[in-house]
Parts: structure tokens; sequence; C-alpha cells
């Protein structure tokens, strides 16, 4: 734990520096100033304040630094909003840095304070309170999307990397994100003060009783205020990364689809807060240049085509450009169904067949690391293996036929399959390959899925869901399936002596669905 901990200091330390660089550079057209403004219960939470030079009053921009950064964080996209007539308040998140009280994981003091700070901004910064926008990244963006339920005033917000449902992000499946909390709770002590829920999520974590902790993850995220939203009818626009290891999409898409209210959804290739940080310090940058837009029309009533271009706007995990769609089910315009069939094959027709493998070991299958496998992809670098590596004694292999086209994986992948544990406690890892036709498979998408309790020897069916995706896959090209019981991002449940069969039957078949769709012609974001 020490060396996490000093390696995240160092890495945070690093990241302020960059992004403290022009927090102080006041433009020709705006001005700035570092405040104290009081928070929720009057907590003082320190802030970059922009005001843009004239008569005002201006359009608000609130944004909430992320998770173990300070205001500076935002200082070069601020600086350009407040270049374009916005006011803007970037501020330090309650319990990190230079911001006082504990950190209460977004509880109710955290959304308090954005009401606060738009209070305050009001008051003291010209800000008009009928034109208010809140924007953030990682933990400045799920605090907004809960505050947008709770504040009629909010009239727009851009998420980027968020998150919707806490315990979707770091228990999904009732198996633990153990790279992604590692890194939350480690950074979190050195740049922070944690509060009492933070410690009691931590004990749990420590302890392998996360579950305990779901009580408290339930309600700090927007997915719980879903009908506060939609009777607001705050426009959000929802932002981030294909492999996002911290807060995985799958949630994210589920709390869009559900939403009623003027809305958009964009995905790309990258991890958490990857494909927005660079942003952040002013860089160009498609996240922003559309948070630029949504805020353009929503809270200036700009014309600039947002409203006409589609609620989807996503890009293939390994390269493209940016395609619209109506909504989310637009994306795919059929389905292919494999079977699993004996022989290691995904076919048309199923078959009975039963294989069981060890639990407690790995293969070479892996879902990567978090914040390096993602980005990378952006760089449209894959997590790679041969298919042909993984022990069959510990991994199960299907291997789909080549593909006659050129094709488009876009949406949920599904897998039904029935499995027998020998112990209670038993995780098992689904990942889904693009194998070429050297036999080097790069990672699609995963799922983990962890039962907790079950009966051993009593076969259960499951029907699970993998982490939604857009993949080109090309002609000549298969796609694979493998099935492990380990995985480095994870915890695993399973331990080494154990078993778990997997079966089919004809009138149980275990299957693979793909949703697939060719794609429209390319265009650009507003």
């Amino acid at each position: 734990m020490r060396g996490q901990i000093a390696t995240a200091a160092a890495v945070t330390m690093l990241g302020s520096v960059l992004y403290a660089g022009p927090a102080h550079a006041a433009g020709t057209g705006y001005t700035s100033s570092y405040e104290t403004i009081p928070g929720h219960g009057g907590t003082p939470l320190k802030a970059l304040v922009y005001e843009p030079k004239g008569r005002g009053p201006f359009p608000l921009i609130v944004m909430p630094a992320s998770w173990s950064l300070f205001h500076a964080e935002y200082a070069g996209a601020a600086a350009g909003f407040a270049s374009s007539g916005y006011a803007v308040v970037a501020y330090t998140s309650r319990g990190f840095w230079d911001s006082e009280g504990r950190i209460e994981v977004a509880g109710r003091p955290d959304v308090g304070d954005v009401s606060k700070v738009i209070d305050w901004a009001v008051k003291n910064a010209r800000a008009d309170q009928k034109r208010i926008g809140a924007a953030g990244i990682s933990y400045g963006a799920g605090i907004p999307l809960i505050a947008a339920a709770f504040d009629k005033r909010i009239r727009a917000v851009s998420a980027m990397s968020g998150w919707a449902n806490l315990p979707d992000s770091l228990y999904l499946n009732q198996t633990v994100s153990e790279q992604a909390a590692a890194m939350l709770l480690s950074v979190g002590h050195v740049t922070g003060r944690p509060g009492e829920d933070l410690l009691k999520v931590q004990d749990g974590y420590l302890k392998d009783r996360f579950g305990t902790a779901l009580p408290l993850a339930a309600v700090r995220g927007a997915d719980a205020y879903v009908k506060r939203i939609n009777a607001n009818k705050p426009a959000l626009l929802l932002s981030g990364g294909w492999q996002d290891g911290i807060f995985p999409p799958a949630q994210n898409v589920d709390f869009f689809n559900r939403l009623r209210v003027p809305k958009r959804l964009m995905y790309q290739a990258g991890d958490h807060g990857t494909p927005d940080g660079l942003g952040a310090v002013g860089l160009p940058n498609d996240s922003w240049s559309a948070t630029r837009s949504w805020f353009d029309h929503y809270l200036k009533g700009k014309k600039n085509g947002v409203a006409k271009q589609g609620d989807v706007s996503l890009k293939a995990n390994n390269g493209g450009s940016w395609k619209h769609f109506k909504n989310w089910n637009a994306q795919a315009r059929s389905t292919l169904r494999y079977a699993l069939a004996p022989g290691e094959k995904l076919a048309r027709r199923s078959g009975a067949w039963k294989k069981t493998i060890a639990t407690g070991n790995g293969t070479v299958a892996d879902s990567g690391v978090v914040e390096v496998s993602g980005a990378a992809a952006q760089a449209d670098i894959h997590w790679t293996i041969r298919p042909s590596q993984v022990a069959r004694k510990d991994g199960l292999v299907f291997r789909g036929p080549k593909t006659g086209r050129a094709n488009v994986i876009s949406g949920f992948p599904e897998l039904r399959t029935t499995v027998t544990p020998s112990a209670r406690n038993t995780s098992l890892f689904v990942y889904l390959y693009d194998e070429a036709p050297n036999g080097k498979a790069e990672l699609i998408t995963h799922i983990p899925y962890t039962l907790r309790g079950a009966t051993p020897g009593k076969a259960r069916t499951l029907g699970l869901r993998l982490q939604p995706i857009r993949w080109k896959l090309a002609k000549g090209h298969r796609v694979t399936l493998v099935i492990d019981t380990m995985d480095i991002r994870y915890r695993s449940a399973g331990k080494r002596g154990g078993k778990l069969t997997f079966s089919s039957t004809p009138s149980n078949p275990a299957r693979l669905t793909l949703p697939v769709g060719t794609p429209p012609p390319a265009s650009r974001l507003p």
C-alpha cells in the first residue's frame, strides 16, 4: 500500500503542477481571482473565479474539481469560456487540498456546495441565475449530475468520465474493482481528509465486505434521482471512454436511456478521464468542444446544430470518425447469434457439452490495467493475446467463423451460459476478442461476474451483458470468446483447488449475441 500511495502522490502532484500553470494569467477579455466561497454548512471552499469584462449578467459555469485534484485542473477550459462571455467558478471539492471539510464521496454536503457556489456567483460574479451550467471530469462530473436533481437553476450539465450508478461502477456484478478502488482510496488519503463514509467504504474494501458499502453508494449517483432530474429538465451531456476502468460505460448508458430531458451521449476510445484531460488545460479536444457547443445552445440560445445532431455520438474503440444516431438502439441494425458449440466453436447450431475448469488460476486473458490500457486505445494500441495460449484447464475458448465482410459490433454483447460451482463464492471473467488471421487477438470488451453464496454443485444459468462497445471488425477476422476465473483488474472470489463447470444442452443452450450494424456516413461534431 505504501508503494501505491507514493506513486499516487507523485502522479497527483505532477498533474497539479501541469494544470496550475495558466491559472493566474488573465486574458484581455476577463479577469481572474482566487476566492474563498462558503459552501454547504459554511465550509470554506477555495476557487478560481473568471469574470468576463463588460456589464453582465453572464451565463455561469460551475466546475467542481476531480477526485484528488484542485481548481487549477480546469484553468485552460475556464479561461476559454470566460473569453467567450461566461462567468466561471472552478473550485476544489471539499476535503481536498486547499478546501476545508472532509471528503464526503458526493454526499449531500458536496451537492449542497454546488448550490452555494451558484449563490455566491450570482451575488459576486455578475452571474445570471437563469443561465447556469455545470461541467467537470470524474468526481467533478458526478456531483453536478446529482446537483441538477436538487437545484432547478441548473439548466445544462456536461459530465465527462463521470458516473451515474456508483455500485455498478466499483462493485459490478458483486465483483470488487481492485485496481480502481485501491487507486481512489490511496490518492484520497494523500491529497485529502477522508470523511466517515469514505472510511466505512475503505473498511469494507480491506475486509472483503465491499457489499456493506452499497447503501452508502446507492444514493451517491444521479441514477437514484432520475424522476427529479426529469422533472427539472436540465440539458445533460454525458461523455467518456469505452474502457473507463473506474466508471465503465454500461451504468451511464442505462441512466441515459431513462432520461426524458434534452440529452446527448458521447463515447470514444479512452480510459478514465483520458478523453477529456487535455481539454481541461485548454488544448483542442472533442469532449470540451462538444461541451462548448452544448452550453452555447442551452445557455446562450445559439442555433448551432446541437439539437439536430442526434442523441448518441460514438467513435469506434479501434479508430474512425464520429457517428451519430437518433437514440441508443439505432446504432445496431441487426443481431448475430452464435451457439457455444462443441469443439471450441461459435457456431450457428448448438450441441450438448460440458467443460470443467480450475478456479483461482489465471490465463493469458485479462482486461488490462486501469488508466493504461484504455489510454493506449486512443493511439489504436489494444490489449492483445493469442487465444491459442489460454491454458484449457483454466479457461474456455470459443472461436467464431471468419467474417466474409467488414462489420461493426455496436452496443451490448450478451452471453448466456450455465455454470455449476464447487464453492459458495466463485468469480468468472468473460472476454470478447477480435482475432486476426495471424492468431493475435485484440480485446473488444469484457465483464466480471461473481457468484456469492451459491450452492456448491447446483447449476445456475447466467445472462451476462458485457460492457457496451463500438468496434470495427475487419473482413477475415473472427470473434473469439474466452472465459476464466482470474483477472488482474479485479478481486477474484475463486480459490485455488476449486472447480467451475460450464454446460449447454439443446433445451438450454449457451449462446453469444452480438449487436451489429453497417456504419452510417461519417460526420463531424458540431
